[in-house]
């Protein structure tokens, strides 16, 4: 399962990922929004998918993620990292190798997209990388327990 939501800034990049991960045959859950709203605000719709996702990763399904989007990603991820169980990595751009290292090292379970310094093509490639990339495991993982630990 991959949870997707957006604020009004990601909302039209959403849109574009959305339907290509239901064209790639993926099983998205669109949290939200769902019509353009200059007003809203992005905590509303990133912390259904954070807890969504934490909850399935609690509940021991490692495969479920979520991707969020905003005009850079920042407070979206802020938002998302809020929660126990939840590494969400920014991308906005540039070198592909953040979004894989997320990843591979850090096991990150929700990709936080910056719309407004994203196209499309950009997007889907990032969101190609990230959800084939597998974590590492190994000297990572003792790493994500001590995460683990302080959130505890």
């Amino acid at each position: 399962m991959i949870y997707v939501a957006a604020d009004h800034a990601g909302f039209e990049l959403k849109e574009e990922i959305k339907k290509y991960l239901q064209e790639q045959g993926n099983k998205v859950e669109d949290l939200g929004a769902f019509e353009f709203n200059s007003d809203d605000d992005y905590p509303d719709f990133i912390a259904p998918v954070a807890k969504a996702v934490a909850l399935r990763q609690a509940q021991g399904e490692n495969n479920t993620k979520g991707i969020v989007f905003g005009g850079s990603g920042q407070g979206e991820a802020i938002v998302a990292n809020r929660l126990k169980g939840v590494r969400a990595a920014v991308y906005y751009g540039g070198n592909l190798d953040i979004v894989k290292l997320s990843r591979q090292h850090n096991n990150a379970n929700i990709l936080s997209l910056g719309a407004r310094f994203l196209k499309t093509e950009q997007a889907i490639e990032a969101v190609d990388l990230w959800l084939t990339t597998p974590f590492e495991g190994g000297r990572h993982k003792r790493r994500i327990n001590k995460i683990k630990e302080l959130e505890n």
